[in-house]
């Protein structure tokens, strides 16, 4: 051997340069220098900020000079934080010393700010969609267009016969027999334009995800497993795309037109898995951007005291109190989704009361357990569960008086805590919010579901349900970056 191979990491602004050297074992010397600061060198350990290097070039220098200064003030290095790396070469030796510095391929471990950011814009467009969702829903347009066509159908009619094109088709389908009866085309056009305006932020929030997703990926703005998570985002977007479909089609079934019984109405289970969707769509944005604007803040030593901060977290007390609200956002969710549920079947309109359901607290047995819904076969009684109104609301009430009663006790819980800042101000804003939405539940029942309070109370509800998943977000604990 020759000499002796060691590896440094450089850390610059930024971005950590990992550099290797083949030098003289009687005589190595590295030594670097900055306007500001000094920088150390740990050969086998470093604080990367955001990368990390794996292919060397090598740069050799003139044999003849004992000692030869190499700049590395280049393309990739900050000569604010790294003036330059000195490597003494012992003049009797005929093998010259090699530099390598890894300079092809990076490797991100922190995705880029403006991923976040845009990542919670995304989330932001799904709020809106959701709440357009509720009120096309809430004004009985969601059947208005009787076709999917993901492309050309982005196109508001605008003549005369187009409309009248469009009428005709609503025409062929039962809603426009049992529901809208008689309707005229200006009202036609009303519910229409609904039901257009909504499919059609739903294209556009796709350009808005895919477009620069795709761009991120491509220009190495986001790590491995970011890129891993924006294609499971961005399956579950197209996913719901096509479970919209799949639900509109479930209203247009001709069988109803005949049955005198049967309202023309989206299947409540496909209405509950579209806004499943919706939800787990806007959660995980929300958390994905959160986590990388926490990411580059600790990254870029923005965040105050980490260390004090990260050993808060580890703490048992915290630990359990981040399992709890874990499981309470959980249930916030499923008491959103048993109200799709309320939505679908209509069920809100049925003991617009509270606390009360008729002359109890509960309805009789008999109306809550009744063999018509098991469709003539005694073991599918369970159907009851699910598309009985009356137990569905009940099951609804139930779920969210339960539902306020946990978040009560995280919030009266949390307040003895030695909570973070940004953990306690969720904390308020969840129980805030928490209130609120039993407060309007509670009116938009007993007024007989008018649109606005019911819009007012679905919106809400993502509201809550994202208060619950940003307290769970600051009480995670801080990565090693």
């Amino acid at each position: 051997m020759f000499g002796t191979r060691f590896s440094v990491r450089l850390p610059m602004l930024g971005r950590s340069t990992r550099v290797s050297a083949v030098l003289p074992q009687s005589r190595i010397l590295a030594h670097a220098t900055s306007q500001s600061r000094s920088f150390g060198f740990a050969v086998s350990q470093t604080k990367s900020l955001g990368f990390a290097v794996s292919q060397t070039k090598s740069l050799g220098y003139p044999a003849s000079q004992p000692w030869t200064r190499m700049p590395l003030a280049s393309n990739a290095t900050n000569s604010n934080s790294m003036r330059f790396f000195t490597a003494l070469r012992h003049p009797g030796k005929h093998q010259p010393a090699t530099l390598y510095r890894h300079m092809s391929t990076t490797r991100r471990t922190v995705d880029a700010p403006i991923v976040g950011y845009w990542s919670l814009f995304c989330a932001s467009m799904v709020f809106g969609i959701v709440v357009w969702g509720g009120l096309t829903r809430l004004t009985e347009s969601g059947l208005s267009i009787v076709e999917w066509k993901p492309i050309t159908g982005a196109k508001l009619p605008t003549s005369d016969l187009e409309w009248d094109v469009e009428f005709e088709k609503y025409k062929q389908h039962p809603e426009y027999h049992k529901v809208h009866v008689g309707i005229t085309l200006e009202d036609f056009q009303r519910i229409y334009f609904m039901e257009w305006f909504h499919r059609n932020i739903g294209r556009l929030f796709g350009i808005v995800f895919l477009g620069p997703a795709a761009y991120f990926v491509a220009k190495g703005k986001v790590s491995r497993r970011g890129a891993a998570k924006l294609g499971g985002l961005g399956v579950l977007l197209l996913g719901q795309g096509v479970m919209g479909w799949y639900m509109v089609r479930s209203g247009l079934k001709e069988g109803m037109r005949e049955r005198d019984d049967d309202l023309p109405r989206v299947s409540q289970y496909r209405l509950t898995s579209h806004l499943a969707l919706a939800y787990v769509l806007y959660a995980g944005l929300a958390l994905y951007g959160w986590n990388v604007l926490r990411s580059n803040r600790l990254a870029r030593g923005k965040l105050p005291n980490p260390d004090h901060l990260r050993a808060l977290l580890l703490s048992r007390d915290i630990r359990m109190f981040r399992r709890k609200i874990a499981a309470s956002a959980l249930l916030v969710g499923t008491t959103c989704l048993s109200g799709a549920m309320v939505a679908g079947l209509d069920a809100g309109l049925l003991y617009n009361e509270f606390p009360m359901m008729g002359t109890g607290i509960t309805p009789p047995l008999s109306e809550l357990w009744h063999e018509f819904y098991a469709r003539g076969n005694p073991s599918n009684m369970w159907r009851n569960f699910t598309e009985n109104p009356t137990l569905v609301q009940l099951e609804h009430r139930v779920l969210a008086m339960t539902t306020f009663f946990v978040l009560s006790v995280m919030w009266w819980r949390g307040r003895g805590l030695q909570l973070p800042q940004g953990s306690r101000v969720a904390l308020h804003a969840m129980y805030a919010l928490a209130t609120l939405q039993v407060a309007l539940g509670v009116t938009t029942l007993v007024n007989g579901v008018p649109i606005a309070n019911a819009s007012a109370h679905q919106a809400n509800s993502v509201l809550l349900l994202a208060s619950a998943l940003r307290l769970y977000h600051t009480l995670r604990p801080l990565a090693r970056i």
